[in-house]
């Protein structure tokens, strides 16, 4: 009877053990590799932003980890139609570490958390697409107000400055062009 006991119980710390570490190793993170193991792999960025009740910009932009931006002005811009510049890798360095704390975990789509809300508000929907496909997607009422979507605001409003479009998504209003 001792040596089935003792059976069990190696049995059960052994099982006890792998569980730990099973659990231990799904806490820890993974930065994917590009191919080649040549370090991080970078996730082309874009964002839509869309009307407000008044004459906010409605514009939609992506950019690729090369720094190639693909801007589309729709109403309310300095710049309406499609525009494309090469702004460099650091420009996308900039914007992906200025939106990296913001970002949701991989896979998901995550809306901004609200304290206070205003409403007719502009929505921004920031999408990270790996180059497998994935798509990790936060979506932002800008009328969403608290601490953190204050700086969010603050860096979605230089994101485009740091892409070198600050100009074009300036807020101009078209002759006879309907609010929102």
């Amino acid at each position: 009877m001792q040596n089935v006991t003792n059976r069990v119980a190696n049995f059960t710390c052994a099982v006890g053990i792998g569980v730990v570490l099973l659990t231990l190793g799904g806490c820890t993170t993974m930065n994917p590799l590009a191919p080649g193991g040549a370090g991080p792999q970078k996730e082309t960025i874009s964002y839509s932003v869309g009307p407000c009740f008044g004459f906010c910009p409605v514009y939609s932009l992506e950019v690729t980890p090369a720094g190639h931006v693909a801007y589309m002005g729709e109403r309310h811009t300095a710049v309406v139609g499609p525009k494309e510049r090469e702004a460099g890798g650091k420009a996308y360095d900039a914007a992906a570490k200025a939106l990296a704390t913001f970002r949701p975990a991989d896979g998901i789509t995550a809306d901004t958390q609200c304290e206070q809300r205003r409403t007719d508000a502009q929505h921004y929907v920031i999408t990270w697409t790996k180059a497998d496909g994935t798509k990790t997607v936060l979506q932002h009422d800008r009328g969403c107000m608290s601490a953190k979507n204050t700086e969010l605001n603050k860096v979605l409003d230089e994101v485009p400055v740091q892409l070198g479009i600050g100009d074009w998504v300036k807020q101009q209003t078209e002759p006879g062009a309907s609010r929102g």
